[in-house]
């Protein structure tokens, strides 16, 4: 064990020291002179593409503009975000609710947009919550969150999002087994072998509306699941996932997940599933997850608990999974836009193995098995085999491909992009990256139809690209031109958070849905103010509720008399502006939580608790108007046994008030 032990540091050691001294020795020929001008996007023209990015640490995902390079948007998504008030409005609290409470924090690894026949369709996008697992379903009419849904029997949700052709599921698999929700977590960790599971999570996506819910759930076994992808075209009807430690280590993986040659890529039969499921050979197990949806109708979030899951166990229905050797440690698992070859990529193999989705039904036809690993049935690895990339670099992690029978694969020992021909599996090109690559993104590349044109490298390292910040450099993203036979760097820049896995699609499949206004006519909000005539105060008991209008550039009302202290003031804010891109904003000194961002048409909900007596200004946080910084308000605390009446005014006019016993 000690000498693996030093071995092991030792390659570290030796991977460390190579990263930190391949500094290009001249920057400035790693990017060819008309590199500008084809990322260039002049002043008041728009990308061709929008490139939806994960945050990784940040829980929430990024909009780029490509080929620009230029953030449009940071989207919230599992974390709390307190420019656009997300997990702070009393609207937007149920939207991260979960089985262990609120959670205001999350790692989203992955994304992934809707398809449709395979082809993406620019309606949703998908992310998930690695740490305490989730999937969010991002509506792109609204660039916002409008479904999380909390996975039971899971830990670290990090294969997943991932979808099949027509969305009919998004596909979850654990990171970390773990013993099911509905057994006794209570036992020894040393007894992983034995109590230790792995679920996978088929989330079923109404095609009409994109509400999600848990279909069925795969009890496998107590691997890792690392990434995975749907089959397309002659394979559809079929999910494919890396799997790591199936040595069932629990402790020290980096050394004892890593002695086998071989780990596996499980092949998932989804429609002999679904078959299994109408014949009620399913197991519903109590569970308690959530589930939380937006209606943008109410502009309100909703949370509810389930409490049952459907399981099917892989173990007693042995033709669902089979599992095909894959060398070493695998972490990507891609397939190619005709849906027939399967692209395995191990950390730490000297290869790129591609399976056959042909070779592989002959061999489970033929039994073409070689042995069983807990209870599921292993292909020969020459039996579905289709060849091997040879000598492709060091360390591959992802690939993507373009709509000319091209893959890309990203090195992240050898910094570096590669380049191959997945019919001749022969290298035609190669890129350096600066530095230690991990995702690969071509705007459509996991899709029937690749758009082609760009690849962006998402790199761990940035290494002197950019000016220093601290003892945290910022986070890399790399443009390339694989318009022609070489990959060309066009552009250099940095992003968000820790990116992972990114999607693009072209600009006009996005904009041509999207909602400028909520239109005051559809808001169905409870506490909706439709007009400063309706503007009001109402007391009940020690509860406030403001009923207020925003309008360029005031309030209504802008002067609230007669809160005492022990009161919990509710501030329900309606944007009554009807113009595209005019939102307005609201905050108050002292609040503890954040302020309001509400678009035009919307209501939004701050509650404020006053912490002692006097006088509390409020005012609009977005710039809207000339008169911007007039936009502002009072607020007066009196004592709690003070008999101050409750009123409020606008310009000296007083507006309703009440009290409600």
């Amino acid at each position: 064990m000690k000498n693996r032990l030093l071995n092991v540091v030792i390659a570290v050691a030796a991977i460390t020291l190579c990263i930190s001294s391949c500094k290009p020795k001249d920057l400035g020929s790693a990017v060819s002179g008309d590199a500008a001008s084809k990322a260039y996007v002049a002043p008041g023209h728009y990308d061709e593409f929008y490139n939806f990015v994960s945050g990784g640490f940040s829980g929430q995902m990024s909009v780029y503009g490509l080929p620009s390079g230029r953030l449009l948007r940071v989207i919230p998504v599992f974390s709390v975000d307190p420019e656009k008030g997300w997990g702070y409005s009393e609207e937007t609290k149920p939207m991260l609710n979960t089985s262990h409470g609120f959670v205001p924090w999350d790692d989203l690894h992955h994304v992934e947009l809707s398809q449709t026949n395979g082809e993406v369709d620019g309606r949703w996008v998908f992310g998930n919550a690695n740490n305490t697992p989730r999937v969010a379903r991002i509506d792109l009419t609204t660039f916002r969150t409008a479904e999380i849904i909390e996975l039971p029997n899971s830990a670290g949700n990090h294969s997943s999002p991932f979808i099949t052709e027509n969305t009919e599921y998004v596909v979850a698999g654990t990171r970390f087994s773990v013993p099911p929700d509905n057994d006794n977590g209570d036992v020894p960790i040393n007894t992983y072998k034995e109590n230790f599971k792995g679920h996978i999570s088929f989330i079923a996506v109404d095609k009409e509306t994109g509400h999600m819910s848990i279909a069925f759930q795969l009890r496998c076994p107590g691997v890792n699941f690392d990434l995975s992808h749907a089959g397309k075209g002659p394979s559809h009807g079929w999910f494919f996932f890396s799997c790591y430690n199936t040595e069932q280590a629990n402790t020290l993986l980096e050394v004892n997940a890593s002695q086998k040659d071989k780990d596996f890529i499980m092949a998932v039969n989804w429609k002999k599933a679904e078959e299994y499921v109408k014949a009620g050979k399913g197991k519903k197990v109590p569970v308690q997850y959530s589930h939380s949806l937006w209606d943008e109708k109410t502009h309100s979030g909703k949370s509810e608990m389930i409490k049952e899951v459907l399981v099917l166990d892989t173990k007693e229905l042995t033709d669902i999974c089979y599992m095909i050797p894959c060398p070493k440690s695998p972490h990507g698992c891609d397939v190619d836009p005709t849906g027939e070859y399967i692209v395995g990529s191990g950390k730490l193999a000297a290869l790129i193995p591609v399976f056959s989705f042909t070779k592989l039904q002959e061999a489970i036809a033929k039994k073409d098995f070689d042995g069983v690993y807990e209870g599921i049935n292993v292909v020969k690895y020459e039996s579905a085999l289709y060849g091997e990339v040879q000598k492709p670099g060091l360390g591959p992690l992802h690939t993507e491909f373009d709509a000319n029978g091209n893959a890309y694969t990203s090195f992240f020992v050898s910094s570096e992009v590669v380049k191959w021909n997945i019919k001749d599996l022969k290298v035609l090109d190669r890129v350096p990256t600066y530095y230690s690559v991990g995702h690969l993104m071509v705007p459509g590349g996991d899709s029937r139809k690749p758009f082609g044109k760009y690849l962006v490298a998402y790199n761990k390292i940035t290494k002197d690209r950019y000016l220093p910040t601290g003892p945290e450099l910022s986070q890399s993203a790399q443009l390339f031109d694989i318009s022609g036979d070489k990959m060309q760097l066009i552009l250099d820049y940095p992003t968000i958070g820790e990116p992972h896995y990114a999607q693009a699609a072209p600009a006009d499949l996005i904009t041509k849905n999207q909602l400028k206004i909520f239109k005051m006519a559809d808001n169905g909000h409870p506490y909706f103010t439709n007009g400063e005539k309706e503007a009001k105060v109402v007391r009940e008991g020690n509860k406030v509720h403001v009923y207020m209008t925003t309008i360029r550039s005031h309030f209504s009302p802008d002067n609230i008399e007669g809160i005492k202290m022990g009161d919990d003031v509710y501030f329900h804010v309606t944007n009554l502006e009807q113009d595209w891109d005019v939102p307005h904003g609201f905050a108050i000194k002292g609040a503890v939580n954040a302020e309001l961002l509400i678009m035009p048409g919307e209501t939004m909900t701050l509650r404020w608790t006053p912490d002692k007596v006097g006088i509390f200004p409020f005012y609009c946080t977005d710039f809207c108007s000339a008169l911007h910084q007039e936009m502002q308000g009072y607020l007066r605390v009196s004592p709690a046994n003070s008999n101050v009446p409750l009123t409020s005014s606008l310009g000296g006019q007083a507006s309703g008030s009440a009290e409600v016993n």
